[in-house]
């Protein structure tokens, strides 16, 4: 067991140190080819920038650790931003009210998410693309296409202030991350999470409660797809139907560039981390450079595509070390005899 654990360590470490060299050198080459790329008004800026992505992607690696996705988030963004707003300009409610019934529309889908798959044992990628699809649309029908505009100041603080020289949003992001890595890496939960990844059946005969845990994880999902929402609504000033379309795709990709396996069973809130912010710097090293949208479009999907592909590289070196090094045990033992 603890042979186990220490190579899952030294694999997982040598996932999140490729994606800091990959970091490292894209701020390299974009601060040779831009002289207001490495200042400190656009260093903020991009963590601005990928704030609220980001709470999505460390929520999500929580998720793809079980061995799902959820797809639903950038319409959670979209519609709990709705609602959000509505019940500031509409219901009369107080900012903070008006923010709970955002998280709850998040948590909600959640539920309702974590039901239909941990339960009805539907697949997750149909199930999640049903419900964002269904929340895209109910958005656009709340709203009659239209956003809500004219929020309270003190709302849009959350997304367009800052505490110091810090954005709010990345100070929200921050705790969201420091609060998932403790409850992943410190928690008996969290180890339920990758026994459930790494073998659901194998977790259920330990006496890991999976369909609890696959529920929550869609929770937990839909609650900080609640809060990205709040604060993208606060940086964009409305609530807007559009808003958050494509961001489930960036969410899933800067996990699988952090090192996260489609498959389940591995994934750190670190590794996420490090994928969005290559992902966030990608984007505007390449803005600052006037290029093109639909090429940075391309560059996006390349820099994913090869991530995929140096971990399934990665994993069948593993699987060959292994088959080594039973096959020298054996040789061994036979020696012995």
């Amino acid at each position: 067991m603890k042979q186990k654990n220490s190579m899952r360590k030294r694999i997982t470490g040598a996932r999140e140190t490729g994606v800091l060299f990959a970091l490292i050198l894209l701020f390299v080459i974009f601060s040779m080819s831009s002289p207001f790329f490495l200042t400190r008004e656009n260093i903020l800026n991009i963590t601005r920038q990928v704030s609220v992505v980001s709470l999505l992607s460390v929520a999500m690696t929580l998720v793809i650790i079980t061995g799902g996705i959820d797809l639903s988030v950038s319409s959670v963004v979209a519609f709990a931003g709705i609602i959000t707003a509505s019940g500031m300009k509409d219901m009369g409610l107080s900012i903070p009210a008006a923010i709970l019934l955002g998280l709850m529309v998040g948590a909600v889908t959640g539920v309702v998410n974590g039901i239909l798959i941990a339960v009805l044992n539907m697949p997750a990628f149909i199930t999640t693309m049903g419900t964002m699809t269904m929340l895209r649309g109910l958005g656009y029908i709340y709203t009659g296409a239209h956003p809500i505009y004219d929020l309270p100041k003190e709302f849009k603080a959350l997304g367009q202030g800052y505490i110091g020289i810090i954005p709010v949003p990345t100070i929200i992001f921050i705790i969201a991350a420091i609060i998932i890595h403790i409850l992943l890496s410190k928690t008996v939960y969290g180890r339920h999470l990758y026994a459930v990844g790494g073998n659901p059946d194998a977790a259920r005969f330990a006496g890991v409660r999976v369909t609890a845990v696959k529920i929550s994880v869609y929770v937990i999902s839909g609650f900080v797809a609640g809060i990205a929402a709040v604060v993208q609504a606060a940086r964009v000033g409305a609530g807007m139907p559009t808003i958050g379309e494509g961001f489930e795709l960036e969410a899933v990709a800067a996990v699988v560039i952090g090192g996260a396996a489609m498959s389940g069973g591995t994934g750190t809130i670190l590794g996420t981390i490090l994928g969005s912010l290559v992902l966030g710097v990608l984007s505007n090293g390449l803005s600052l450079l006037d290029v093109d949208s639909y090429v940075m479009q391309v560059i996006r999907g390349l820099v994913v595509i090869l991530a995929v592909l140096i971990d399934q590289i990665r994993i069948m070196m593993a699987d060959r070390a292994k088959v080594k090094r039973t096959m020298t045990q054996l040789k061994e033992e036979k020696s012995g005899e």
